[in-house]
């Protein structure tokens, strides 16, 4: 598999799927989740409120990744997947690392062969871009998959720089 790092707006990549760090409602939300849902337009969210309400009444749960279309976005599908929230006392690297398994396995279902990643949880939820970079590094690599073409797309410089050291560039 071969990993990249693009420093930019994961909504213009030119990928078979985009991978979205959601919140569990699914109906939109700030920073990767927001601009999705705003370049992508409202069939994203149809599709979104489609899945709630047979599927996910409660919410999608942490670590889990479901798919919709792409909508108006130059990839074909989002993948949504829901990250922790950070905490020093409680160790949730598990349910970190199982966003990056999870929406693994949902491109293999769908037969994506390029995927872009978002830093999940290293946003508003608070996790050290160090240590989210880490642990989406070394889940990807270690995860067996048909995606051939995985990249990470960062939005700031800092987040790049975390990524690069993740890869070992």
């Amino acid at each position: 598999m071969k990993i990249s790092l693009v420093r930019g707006d994961i909504t213009e990549q030119q990928v078979d799927a985009v991978v979205n760090a959601a919140n569990s409602s699914l109906l939109g939300g700030g920073g990767v989740d927001g601009a999705i849902h705003r370049r992508g337009g409202p069939a994203i969210l149809d599709e979104c409120r489609k899945l709630r309400a047979s599927h996910y009444g409660g919410g999608l749960p942490t670590g889990q990744a479901v798919a919709t279309t792409g909508g108006r976005l130059p990839a074909r599908w989002v993948i949504h997947t829901v990250g922790p929230v950070y905490s020093a006392s409680d160790d949730r690297s598990g349910q970190l690392a199982s966003c990056y398994r999870e929406s693994l396995r949902v491109a293999d279902e769908l037969g994506a062969a390029s995927v872009a990643f978002p830093a999940v949880s290293a946003g508003i939820y608070g996790w050290p871009m160090d240590d989210a970079a880490r642990i989406a590094v070394e889940t990807v690599r270690s995860t067996p998959t048909q995606v051939s073409d995985t990249r990470f797309v960062l939005f700031t410089p800092d987040a790049y720089t975390a990524f690069e050291r993740a890869v070992g560039t």
